[in-house]
């Protein structure tokens, strides 16, 4: 690799970086700030030696994946909806479900069911106001970011190249919240960089 070549792909890095980070630069209000009420729930999860089920599709899917395999590490019983394995909700539960755009017809019924169960749903998104599936969320998750459904404006007008196209700033920024989630919430309830490590899987 050239030196032209390696500072093309830093400043690249950068600037996606830089834009994924500025998400948590904008408020919130009226809704509570992401990381204090994740881990806020999350913690009450495991006080109340409950489960947490997560849901998304996509690549926001794909995010909750990752996060539910660290909030195993992190002792919670963590449980992904579309696995086999996954069992009944109640009502001490916990619902996570992704819907960036506002709404999916799939995120609403999942949601709709763990409501009927009487668990808590914790909704992230990036459109609280206008999404069909806030009718079923207890708590919201205001992610304040470009979705697909956001994602137009003068650039798209002009037939411009987006530096992350359609929901990549809201995917990206789901990642970075979730490791500040395992951050803090690790600190919370006093988990060691041992017994974290000790949970992972030797089937590998």
């Amino acid at each position: 690799m050239t030196n032209e070549q390696s500072q093309e792909m830093s400043k690249l890095s950068s600037q996606i970086c830089n834009q994924i980070s500025s998400v948590f630069s904008n408020p919130t209000s009226p809704y509570p700030p992401p990381l204090d009420l994740l881990v806020t729930e999350l913690a009450g999860v495991s006080r109340r030696n409950s489960r947490v089920f997560l849901h998304g599709v996509g690549r926001e899917g794909l995010m909750l994946k990752a996060f539910a395999m660290r909030l195993f590490h992190l002792g919670l019983s963590s449980h992904l909806v579309s696995d086999m394995t996954t069992p009944p909700i109640s009502s001490s539960d916990l619902l996570i479900a992704s819907a960036g755009p506002g709404g999916f017809s799939t995120v609403d019924a999942i949601c709709s069911v763990a409501r009927s169960s009487g668990a808590k749903v914790l909704l992230l998104t990036a459109q609280p106001e206008t999404g069909s599936c806030v009718k079923h969320a207890t708590a919201v998750c205001y992610i304040p970011a470009q979705t697909m459904a956001s994602d137009g404006g003068d650039a798209a007008e002009k037939g411009e190249r987006r530096l992350l196209p359609m929901g990549s700033v809201y995917e990206g920024a789901l990642f970075v919240l979730f490791e500040m989630v395992v951050y803090k919430l690790g600190e919370v309830l006093g988990e060691s960089p041992e017994s974290i490590r000790s949970r992972h899987t030797n089937l590998e």
